[in-house]
C-alpha cells in the first residue's frame, strides 16, 4: 500500500490548474452562499493498449490509499501561500480538507473495455476536480502494465513468466506497483523483493554474470551457487560460451549435485543472449542426453509477447521466461485514460443533469449522465457485451433485451429471456467519504482475473487482431446523448 512505503503527503500530488479550478468553485459557492454542486466524473480510456482486445484493470487499492491519505499539511499550505495565488480563506479550507465523496469502480483484476466508466466519482465539484490527476496516474500506469503482462503471459503459455523489471522501471513506485500489476495479470512472481513482501507474491530470481565472473572459473561458480541454493539452481550459461562452456559446466554441476545427494526441486539453465531459439534447442538436446530431461530452460533478454510468439514458431525449447524492460515500461505505450465530467446534480429538480463534451474528433465525444455498467453474459457464460445505462436503470432478465451499436445503430440484436444474464460492474468503494469496500489481496485479484478470462471467447483473447468486446448504450442513454448533441451542434 502507498502508506506502507512512506508517510508522504499526497495533497499536492495534483496539477496546478486543479487547485485553480478548485478555488474558483470554492469562491463561487461562498459568494452565492450555497454549497458546491454534487457532480459525477467518469474514468475511462478510448483505445485498447497494444492492440489488445481489452485491458486489465489495476490500481484500485492504490487509489483507495490515495483517497484515505489525501490531506494538506502545514508545509503544503505554506508553500501555496508563498505562491501568492490563493486567498487565505481557501487555504484555511484546504488545511482541514478530507475527501467526502463516493467512488464506484470495477473490481481490481477486471477485464475492462474502452469508453466505459471503470471508475465513477460522485462528490462536491472541487473535491472531484482535485483528485483527477492522481487518480489518472494510478489508473493509467497499473492498468497499462497489467495489460502488457497479460499479453506476455498469454504468449508464453503454458510456461510461466517472471517479472524482472525493477532496474528498468521509471521510478521506485513504477517498479513496485508495476510488478504488483504484472502478478495480478499472470506473472508467477517478481524479482522485486519489496513488492513480494508488500503483496505476498513469490520472490524469484537466478544469478548475474558478475557472480560467475567473480570466480576463477565457470564450473566453480556454478557449483557454489547450486549447492547453496539447490531449489533455485537456474544457472546462467552465456557468460563465456553457451554451448561449449556454459551448458557443459551446468551438466557437470548437476552431476556433482547428484553425486553429493543434493536434491533440487527446481534446476536448469538460463539463456540471456544470442539466438534463443537455436541455443534452447541445442541445450535441450545436451541436457536430455545427459539425463536431465526435467531441467528447465529459462530465457531472458529484452523479451516481449512478439518475441516469445516468434520463439514458439521457431520451436524453441524454453520452459520459463524472465521479462523486464518491455513489461515494466509498457514498451513506449500509454493507456490514455481520461477523467470527464458527466453530470451535475440539480437540487431543485432532485436529479442528475447529464453533461456532454463535444469534439470535432468523434472519439472524444463523451457519454453523458450518472451511469452504471452492466456486463451481459450469453448462455455459455461468455461476455456478450457491456451495456452502459443510467445509474437508475434496471435490466430485467425476465424481459427481452435489445443491444445495438451506438455508432452503426442498424446493427442490433434482441436477447430473449433466459438466454442472457446481466451483472452490475461498479462496486461501491467509498460512500460519503467512508471506505465501505473490502479490499482484495493480489492473490485474490489474480484469481478474479483468471475467472474473468474464462468469460472471454478465444477471439477476444488472442494477441493478434483480437475481436473487441462490444460496448453498447441503453436506448435511454443513447437518446439523451443524441438530444444533447442536437442542442449544441
Amino acid at each position: 500500500m502507498l502508506s506502507e512505503i512512506t508517510k508522504r503527503n499526497v495533497g499536492l500530488l495534483t496539477d496546478f490548474y486543479e487547485l485553480l479550478m478548485m478555488e474558483g468553485y470554492f469562491d463561487i459557492a461562498k459568494r452565492n452562499k450555497t454549497s458546491e454542486p454534487i457532480v459525477t466524473f467518469d474514468v475511462f480510456y478510448r483505445t485498447n493498449p497494444f492492440g489488445n482486445g481489452f485491458a486489465v484493470f489495476c490500481g484500485l487499492n492504490e487509489i483507495i490509499d490515495y483517497l484515505l491519505n489525501l490531506k494538506f499539511n502545514e508545509e503544503d499550505i505554506e508553500y501555496l501561500r508563498k505562491n501568492d495565488t490563493f486567498e487565505e480563506e481557501f487555504l484555511e479550507y484546504l488545511s482541514n480538507f478530507r475527501f467526502t465523496g463516493s467512488v464506484y469502480a470495477f473490481e481490481e483484476g477486471s477485464v475492462i473495455n474502452k469508453k466505459e466508466p471503470v471508475i465513477k466519482i460522485v462528490a462536491p465539484i472541487s473535491q472531484a476536480q482535485l483528485i483527477e490527476s492522481a487518480m489518472l496516474c494510478l489508473f493509467n500506469h497499473e492498468t497499462l502494465i497489467a495489460t502488457k503482462a497479460y499479453r506476455i503471459c498469454e504468449a508464453a503459455k503454458p510456461y510461466g513468466v517472471m517479472e524482472f523489471g525493477l532496474r528498468r522501471a521509471m521510478s521506485f513506485d513504477a517498479g513496485i506497483y508495476g510488478a504488483k500489476a504484472a502478478c495480478i495479470a499472470g506473472c508467477i512472481g517478481t524479482s522485486n523483493v519489496l513488492t513480494a513482501k508488500m503483496f505476498d507474491v513469490p520472490a524469484l530470481g537466478t544469478m548475474a554474470h558478475s557472480w560467475i565472473m567473480s570466480f576463477g572459473d565457470e564450473l566453480t561458480a556454478f557449483k557454489e551457487f547450486a549447492t547453496r541454493y539447490p531449489n533455485m539452481a537456474i544457472l546462467l550459461v552465456d557468460t563465456y560460451d553457451t554451448l561449449k562452456s556454459g551448458v557443459p559446466n551446468a551438466i557437470k554441476t548437476f552431476d556433482y549435485m547428484k553425486e553429493k545427494g543434493i536434491v533440487s526441486e527446481k534446476f536448469g539453465i538460463r539463456l540471456d543472449s544470442g539466438d534463443l531459439a537455436y541455443l534452447s534447442k541445442e541445450a535441450r538436446k545436451m541436457l536430455d542426453e545427459a539425463g536431465y530431461k526435467n531441467a528447465v530452460i529459462c530465457a531472458s533478454n529484452d523479451l516481449d509477447e512478439n518475441l516469445i510468439m516468434s520463439l514458439n514458431v521457431q520451436g524453441a525449447k524454453i520452459g520459463l521466461y524472465g521479462v523486464g524492460t518491455k513489461l515494466i515500461t509498457g514498451n513506449g505505450s500509454t493507456l490514455g485514460g481520461v477523467y470527464k465530467l458527466s453530470s451535475v446534480y440539480d437540487n431543485d429538480k432532485k436529479e442528475y443533469i447529464p453533461k456532454l463534451k463535444i469534439s470535432s474528433n468523434a472519439e472524444k465525444v463523451t457519454n453523458p449522465g450518472n451511469k452504471e455498467v452492466y456486463r451481459i453474459y450469453d448462455e455459455n457464460n461468455k461476455i456478450k457485451a457491456d451495456l452502459i445505462t443510467f445509474y437508475d436503470e434496471v435490466i430485467d432478465e425476465s424481459k427481452e433485451l435489445t443491444l445495438f451499436d451506438p455508432v452503426n445503430t442498424w446493427k442490433r440484436q434482441t436477447l430473449m429471456p433466459g438466454t442472457y444474464k446481466a451483472k452490475k460492474m461498479l462496486k461501491t468503494i467509498f460512500e460519503n467519504g467512508k471506505l465501505v469496500y473490502e479490499r482484495k489481496t493480489v492473490a485474490e485479484s489474480k484469481k478474479y482475473f483468471e475467472d474473468e478470462l474464462e468469460t472471454l471467447y478465444d477471439d477476444n483473447r488472442r494477441n493478434t487482431n483480437p475481436k473487441e468486446i462490444y460496448v453498447d448504450l441503453s436506448q435511454k442513454l443513447y437518446d439523451t446523448k443524441i438530444k444533447l448533441l442536437s442542442e449544441y451542434v
